[in-house]
């Protein structure tokens, strides 16, 4: 694997105030032009995951344990000065917002050869030349007139591919995308996507894709991680995870989803998933399944019995007591 996190846990510590730990116990992998997907209800810790990733959790929050290995390199033991050369030439983000993303006084181009040149020994001409390359790589019309402009004289879609072509622009090996088509029209949302997938292809770049959009999932992933209060609930390719999902959250997730295809009269009444996740305040988790409360098929252990994310299926992870381990993956 290009990119292995195994065991992480992020906590968030204010003073005078309860401990949250938000991510528990995180374990996946992306390898080279591999997309995976990581989906889950607000708050589930899929943001703070991948900010853990590059490490950046501003105190009062920190990463408490855990490995973080890029091509074998451990990230959590480099110091800053050398996570200031990871950032930006091997991991990349894409944010979900490119208008507080990106600096509104400084121009395009300014932004895109300021992350050139902090990462490739080029000539300021040089940067220049490659910055308005990447513009048009993008496909951003009249690049060098773009190249100019400022923020907030492009629209929202502009903006996300000035943002595609600064994460691209040093050819990361692992591109982080947050959310990146929230606010933006489905014309657009289509663009940016069959960009990141052209880009990906072309240059063997893993990608970690976060998103509430299961259809893009469907679409676009290789293979998804669920979460929920902190933890993968389940992990499976995405054709497994759409056909054949496990653990009682995701099918919920599933089911929330509206049927365009159901005639109006045949139609069945679109489901949700009642209550909210539970409080992740150190010490005050539940003992047993975090789930359990709002699940549907809970039983008398899901309360007091922690469930171990298992292999239930050739590549295919749950964490249920539901569910029985497959000894022929195992």
């Amino acid at each position: 694997m290009l990119l292995e996190v195994e065991d992480l846990h992020t906590e968030f510590a204010p003073k005078r105030r309860p401990v949250v730990q938000a991510v528990r116990g995180v374990s996946f992998g992306v390898d080279r032009g591999e997309t995976l997907g990581v989906v889950g209800e607000s708050g589930s810790g899929k943001s703070v995951t991948a900010l853990s990733i590059a490490r950046l959790i501003d105190p009062p929050g920190k990463t408490t344990q855990g490995k973080v290995r890029l091509g074998g390199v451990e990230l959590l033991d480099l110091n800053e000065k050398e996570m200031r050369r990871v950032r930006g030439a091997k991991i990349a983000f894409v944010f979900q917002d490119p208008m507080t993303a990106l600096n509104p006084v400084l121009t395009v181009g300014q932004q895109l050869t300021e992350t050139i040149l902090a990462h490739q020994k080029l000539s300021p001409s040089k940067a220049r030349t490659a910055a308005i390359e990447w513009l048009d790589r993008v496909h951003i019309a009249l690049p060098d007139h773009r190249f100019n402009q400022y923020p907030y004289e492009l629209s929202g879609g502009m903006r996300q591919r000035v943002m595609l072509a600064i994460a691209f622009s040093c050819r990361p090996e692992v591109i982080i995308a947050d959310e990146p088509t929230t606010a933006l029209d489905v014309t657009v949302q289509a663009q940016i996507l069959n960009i990141i997938s052209e880009l990906k292809s072309d240059l063997g770049t893993a990608v970690l894709l976060i998103t509430h959009d299961l259809s893009v999932v469907a679409e676009r992933c290789d293979r998804v991680v669920v979460m929920y209060a902190g933890q993968i609930v389940e992990e499976a390719s995405a054709a497994m995870l759409f056909t054949q999902p496990k653990h009682p959250y995701t099918r919920a997730l599933l089911e929330s989803i509206p049927d365009v295809w159901a005639r109006q009269d045949n139609a069945s009444p679109l489901r949700f998933l009642p209550g909210q996740p539970p409080k992740l305040i150190k010490g005050r988790i539940p003992a047993g399944c975090s789930f359990y409360r709002r699940c549907p098929v809970g039983f008398a252990d899901c309360p007091v019995k922690q469930p171990d994310l298992i292999s239930v299926g050739q590549g295919h992870f749950g964490r249920c007591l539901l569910l029985k381990p497959s000894d022929k993956y195992n």
